[in-house]
């Protein structure tokens, strides 16, 4: 059997969503569903005298809250994201009665939340309009031959909120010519080469991107030299 990975240490009860079919070394129960690790050895729940807790899946972060501040005890429950290499925050274990005790009080002021939830979405928005129509003035700025309609898309793509993309970095909040430079270069690549057929015909990444180098550069050299059009 694999070794199950530790999460990294924290101040919180841990409870861990397995990846794969485990057992409790203690009372052999299984397949669990959550388990605790006690001397690197899983236990379940009950035997690790949580089987009293109720999951609150992550996704209301003031029922969360008040949940926490409700219970005596709570656990903060991970899953091992293979992708990313790391533990991620799947919810919580809480007692019920402070799960109860939490939800009335998210129903007394409910509508004030979603009164402020409704404007600060409103704040990010204007704050994110702000952004694109910066970064798309620093591409045409670096690249005057850029299409002005251009530049607003690739702007409004690299900068999305929540996308991870290259706009939303450090370096690409503080518009770094080497931020602005990636997000143009990707769209180049993929608008105006043959780079994503490539892809879908089976050639390997790197092949695919070896092959469209040129293209790609022919394109940043016209666009830098304000020629919008290239032949």
């Amino acid at each position: 059997m694999a070794p199950l990975a530790t999460p990294p240490p924290r101040t919180d009860l841990v409870v861990i969503q397995p990846l794969r079919r485990r057992h409790c070394a203690e009372c052999h129960a299984g397949p669990l569903q959550l388990l605790v690790l006690e001397d690197g050895a899983p236990r379940c729940l009950d035997c690790a005298d949580l089987g009293h807790l109720v999951f609150l899946p992550r996704g209301d972060t003031a029922l969360t809250r008040r949940s926490r501040e409700e219970s005596a005890l709570s656990a903060v429950v991970v899953r091992f994201n293979r992708r990313r290499g790391r533990y991620e925050r799947q919810g919580v274990l809480v007692e019920e009665t402070g799960l109860t005790r939490a939800e009335l009080r998210c129903l007394v002021d409910a509508e004030a939340r979603r009164r402020r939830r409704a404007r600060d979405a409103r704040r990010r928005a204007r704050e994110d309009l702000r952004f694109a129509e910066a970064f798309a003035a620093e591409i045409r700025r670096l690249f005057p031959g850029c299409p002005a309609e251009r530049a607003r898309e690739i702007a409004a793509h690299a900068s999305a909120r929540g996308s991870g993309r290259v706009g939303r970095s450090a370096a690409g909040r503080a518009l770094s010519e080497g931020a602005v430079t990636s997000a143009v270069v990707a769209s180049v690549r993929h608008m105006d080469t043959p780079y994503d057929q490539l892809l879908m015909s089976g050639v390997p990444r790197h092949e695919a991107r070896r092959r469209i180098t040129a293209a790609v550069e022919t394109t940043l050299r016209a666009w830098r030299a304000g020629v919008s059009e290239v032949g």
